[in-house]
């Protein structure tokens, strides 16, 4: 566990970041006038999560264990994603679950993918 933890540090930063921003009530903002601005920021949470995670893994890793970044790369964050809209509908008071957030957070991650797989590991492939 604690080589887990040595090596997704960042990744575990945002995981707890996301569950934190997931949970409270944020105030009242001018953004919220902007049609689907919540939308907009699952889609860039779930993207930093995902673009984290393919540059840990890459980093500490010379080949591709698809098997693993499917389950703990995609499948996970998609999960965790699910997970804290349920949470919202269950546990807190004024906040909601959303499936068009949970949609959201889904684009993240696959766009996080698709743009770990080609430019991080490219990137890193030149060092």
């Amino acid at each position: 566990m604690t080589q887990f933890i040595r090596k997704y540090p960042l990744s575990l930063l945002v995981i707890a970041a996301i569950i934190f921003l997931s949970l409270f009530n944020p105030p009242q903002t001018k953004l919220d006038n902007i049609s689907n601005i919540d939308k907009l920021a699952h889609v860039c949470m779930y993207g930093g999560l995902e673009l984290t995670i393919w540059f840990e893994y890459l980093r500490h890793h010379s080949t591709l264990n698809w098997i693993r970044i499917v389950l703990l790369g995609i499948l996970f964050p998609i999960a965790l994603g699910g997970l804290m809209e349920i949470t919202q509908m269950e546990l807190t008071q004024g906040r909601s679950g959303e499936w068009a957030d949970f949609i959201a957070d889904t684009i993240g991650v696959v766009v996080g993918s698709v743009i770990g797989f080609f430019m991080i590991r490219r990137v890193l492939r030149k060092r």
